[in-house]
């Protein structure tokens, strides 16, 4: 690959890690409403579950078929056509009066998010120029940084003013129409390029195991997926509320610590892309979830300012493992990306949702504390990683 080259597709990864942190910052905008939604509509936390279940579907159930579609029939205009859509759904999110009307602007929200992350993926691994973690990393601490910062700017512009101030989220839309301009021009580049040199859009032929083999591992990366998961639902959806019934913090300050938290995860995130293409990914994965289990564990029994600081802890060393095990979901199925990242998403988002309203029902029974002490195992799966079998030696990876 040449310089000009090279610098071509690292402006384009800069632009999908941006366009994924503008996606991500409005996506967050929902559940760091939570407490004012909650206020606003008198609704319970089995509710609340049952809003971020809504979403979550969404965004889970249609990414393997938008994967799949484009994968067929791939269309540069995906990332504008997600904007739109989240567009939307935000704007709906801002004047909700009704649970039925919550539940069909989260369902809007979560469309945009079931199409920008499975496509925006697969570019990423077609602009990597065979850097394929650092790329992912990129793309990915994109949403990771949009994610943290949400929570903080709606701490700034809605908590003091009211849930009507969420529609100055849309202005992000507007950026993030213009930061999609130059990856639809690349992308539509590069297919017809694709077409013109009767080229596939692949990366590899042939399936690094057995049948049987890939089976296995796959079953084992959805353990590390459930096992991820279901602790990250418990701090995405509910940190804020914990925070507040067991310190008595108020509403924006909650919404400032989630914040850490989320910077954590970004942090993780671009560390974890790289790491992977110099160890491996089986190694980046089994350290990342285990080693979640000591602050996670720990967690329920600390102070105010050792939570934040455990919470930091969890959030960097949990992060770090989607992007290797994203990795290693194409590795096995190299001739489907979008499928593979579609279904890894989806996955991702669908177990968030089913574990946020089952978090709801038990919160509401059994409290807050009494969730946290349960999850806080969660990341003690991690230790099935050792299971993986090595795709590559870490030279070539």
């Amino acid at each position: 690959m040449t310089t000009k080259t090279s610098n071509a597709t690292l402006s384009i990864l800069v632009a999908l890690g941006l366009s994924h942190l503008l996606n991500d910052l409005l996506q967050s905008v929902l559940t760091a409403s939570y407490p004012i939604i909650k206020s606003d509509l008198d609704i319970s936390f089995a509710q609340i579950g049952l809003v971020t279940l809504v979403y979550q579907l969404a965004a889970s159930v249609f990414q393997p078929i938008v994967g799949l579609f484009f994968d067929k029939h791939p269309i540069s205009w995906c990332p504008m056509l997600a904007m739109s859509l989240t567009s939307v759904g935000i704007t709906m999110l801002a004047w909700s009066n009704s649970l039925t009307f919550l539940f069909i602007a989260v369902f809007i929200i979560g469309l945009g998010s079931s199409i920008i992350h499975p496509e925006a993926s697969r570019i990423a691994s077609l602009a990597s120029g065979g850097k394929r973690g650092l790329a992912q990393s990129i793309f990915q601490v994109g949403g990771n940084i949009g994610g943290s910062v949400g929570p903080l700017l709606v701490a700034l512009i809605v908590a003091p003013f009211g849930r009507q101030n969420i529609l100055w989220f849309l202005v992000f839309a507007l950026i993030a129409f213009i930061v999609a301009m130059p990856i639809q021009r690349w992308f539509s580049h590069y297919l017809n390029t694709m077409k013109v040199e009767h080229r596939p859009m692949k990366v590899q032929t042939s399936m690094p195991l057995s049948r049987r083999t890939t089976i296995l591992t796959i079953g084992i990366l959805l353990v590390l997926i459930f096992s991820k998961y279901i602790y990250m639902a418990s701090i995405s959806s509910y940190y804020t509320f914990y925070l507040i019934e067991k310190f008595g913090i108020s509403i924006r300050n909650s919404q400032v610590c989630l914040f850490i938290f989320l910077a954590a995860t970004a942090i993780g995130t671009l560390i974890g892309g790289p790491v992977g293409d110099r160890i491996g990914r089986k190694y980046v994965i089994w350290i990342s979830i285990l080693g979640t289990a000591p602050f996670s564990l720990a967690m329920p029994y600390a102070d105010l300012y050792t939570t934040i600081a455990l919470s930091f802890g969890a959030g960097l060393m949990l992060s770090s493992a989607f992007p290797a095990i994203l990795l290693y979901a194409q590795e096995l199925l190299p001739y489907n990306l979008g499928l593979v990242s579609g279904l890894f998403f989806g996955l991702a988002f669908g177990i968030a949702g089913i574990a946020s309203a089952a978090i709801g029902n038990m919160a509401d029974t059994f409290g807050l504390e009494t969730v946290y002490n349960v999850c806080a195992y969660m990341p003690l799966l991690g230790i099935v990683a050792g299971l993986l079998p090595n795709l590559k030696s870490p030279k070539k990876q």
